[in-house]
């Protein structure tokens, strides 16, 4: 379990530059590395590349209705053609389009069509995130070592499972124990109702096809627990406007949460503006001393020093950062012997979709529009290989009223919209997928060698495609859903293979992958550098394989797991 002892390592006095350590990113993993490094009593740097934000004060549009925004929170053709890219991403408009990067401002090179989905600032996409917060199960660690298509991690379930309850305890995680093997339980705040609907397509799936249709783990504070009012968050009140910043607190994220818990330590300093260029390796010590950072604004160059770092710059740009990083002692890249830096990028398949109304139970409505969906757990080779595909998907699923009695006719207008709202239309239910994919070497990132950024850094190259595995996935969750609504009564179902370009799923993991050999993979059990033992990499670039759940809580308590371990060397002198 954590361990809560404090190291002194800044008693002799430090220079102006140089802390206990250093983080590279204020995102998900980046908080929680500043949180638990900063309680442990270590003096800690955190860089960011964005702009600050803080918590409540900078979140514009939290509190305005849809009619106080210029264009009712639509993006215009301008914006659109300007930010062909990022303009595709879950969550963007015009009232969430400030925590996402500008196109035209960030570039990189698309060997293959692939969709980077960036926010820089401080908290970074913790702002915006999906909020899914499901376990891995025993099984999704060790299934492409057991089915051959790819490498365990060299942790199990049982490595990790103590730090998911840590981290749940201090976001807060709202769901129900359903003692489901592919989903284990957690920690969790009391679960989102299903509707009456959710609850008669739960019935009939697990009655006719023996699968679990639960109410999703989301990080919401459902019912505030002490620790969370010690945060100074509040109950999630139901606004379904996350992604504009919540100044309640009812969702985690870094700047509601782990960040000014750090800060209240006393031993955080978050420097935003910061573009880190690379790490710096001394070949005498054997070691990483510290990190040059580009100021993003005046381009001036500093140098930052630390015993320890932690790289959470989120995947892509933890590869870009590492693979800039050479030396005499690593041409290609920090700590990579293997070659195997920037290699086996992988991703979640969201390709899948679909729709359909239901007749009946127009009687009923629900208390809220709720910010959290229903999940089918992953029942595809899990225990056992049972498709012609390798890997298992989850479903996330729904289902409210339209709008419209009538969701074909055109929306009237005066007093007829008006009365036309006062009775919704029909029930509809929706299904999407969340695929696993495989992590292969040709999947890759790699440096431009004649093309530069605006701070003289070289641009990514992504080469990252789909495979015959993902379209045999795609094609057996379009079935089995719609067979699955099918049974429940859906009818008019639409189905759906958007063919969208890797990347659109924000769920970009592998490169600087851990593993028990050193000539395949980069990390060892605890995030630790194999071949530069005082780097530490907790975000979506440790990953191995990509399992079907939604990964973010895994980095986190990957990331609380490798601070501790990284205090307990630091006790013994080896770091």
């Amino acid at each position: 379990m954590p361990d809560t002892t404090q190291v002194n390592v800044n008693a002799g006095g430090k220079e102006k530059n140089t802390y206990d350590a250093i983080v590279i990113g204020s995102g998900i993993s980046g908080g929680w590395a500043a949180k638990e490094l900063c309680e442990k009593g270590l003096k800690t740097l955190v860089l960011e590349r964005g702009r600050n934000v803080e918590h409540i004060k900078d979140y514009p549009t939290a509190n305005l209705m849809r009619w106080e925004l210029k264009h009712r929170g639509q993006i215009t053709e301008k914006t659109r053609k300007e930010n062909p890219l990022i303009s595709r991403a879950a969550g963007y408009g015009e009232d969430t389009e400030h925590f996402f990067v500008k196109d035209a401002d960030h570039p990189y090179i698309q060997e293959k069509p692939f969709d980077w989905i960036r926010g820089y600032q401080v908290g970074g996409k913790s702002l915006t995130w999906g909020r899914a917060c499901a376990r891995w199960s025993p099984y999704d660690f060790t299934a492409p070592e057991r089915y051959g298509y790819g490498e365990s991690f060299p942790i199990g379930y049982d490595d990790i499972k103590d730090w998911y309850s840590h981290v749940e305890k201090f976001i807060g995680v709202c769901g129900n124990k359903a003692g489901i093997p592919s989903m284990p339980d957690g920690e969790f705040l009391p679960a989102y109702e299903l509707n009456v609907v959710e609850l008669y397509v739960q019935r009939v799936i697990k009655e006719k096809f023996n699968r679990h249709y639960e109410s999703g783990r989301w990080a919401h504070v459902t019912e505030p627990q002490p620790i969370h009012l010690q945060q100074g968050r509040g109950q999630c009140m139901n606004r379904n406007l996350c992604m504009r910043g919540c100044p309640l607190g009812g969702y985690f994220s870094s700047n509601s949460s782990t960040l000014p818990w750090a800060n209240k330590t006393g031993n955080l300093t978050i420097r935003p503006h910061s573009v880190v260029h690379s790490i710096i390796y001394d070949e005498q010590q054997q070691k990483a001393v510290g990190v040059r950072v580009i100021d993003a604004n005046t381009k001036e160059t500093t140098e930052f020093f630390a015993r320890i770092i932690f790289v959470n710059a989120s995947a892509l740009n933890t590869n870009l950062i590492l693979l800039n990083s050479t030396s005499s002692r690593f041409p290609n890249g920090l700590g990579n012997d293997s070659g195997k830096l920037g290699k086996h990028i992988c991703f979640h398949n969201y390709r899948g979709s679909m729709y359909g109304t239901v007749d009946g139970f127009e009687d009923m409505y629900y208390k809220v529009s709720k910010p959290a969906e229903c999940i089918v757990a992953n029942f595809r080779n899990v225990e056992k290989r049972d498709t012609d595909f390798y890997g298992g998907y989850v479903i996330y699923s729904g289902a409210s009223r339209q709008l419209f009695n009538d969701s074909n006719a055109e929306p009237p207008f005066g007093a007829e919209f008006k009365a036309a709202m006062s009775e919704p239309g029909k029930w509809g239910v929706y299904m999407y997928m969340q695929g696993e994919t495989i992590a292969k070497e040709s999947n890759h990132v790699r440096l431009s060698t004649n093309q530069k950024d605006q701070w003289g850094i070289p641009l990514l190259i992504t080469s990252v495609g789909y495979d015959d595995n993902d379209d045999k996935m795609v094609k057996d969750f379009l079935e089995q859903g719609q067979a699955m609504l099918e049974a429940a009564g859906v009818k008019d179902i639409s189905t759906n293979d958007s063919r969208q370009s890797p990347g659109l799923d924000i769920h970009e993991m592998g490169g600087v992958r851990m593993g028990k050999d050193t000539k395949t993979s980069l990390l060892n059990a605890h995030n630790q550098m194999h071949l530069c033992k005082n780097v530490f990499v907790t975000d979506g670039a440790c990953m191995t394989s990509t399992g079907s759940q939604s990964p973010s809580i895994l980095y986190m308590a990957f990331t609380a797991r490798a601070v501790n371990y990284a205090i307990e060397e630091m006790k013994k002198g080896n770091l």
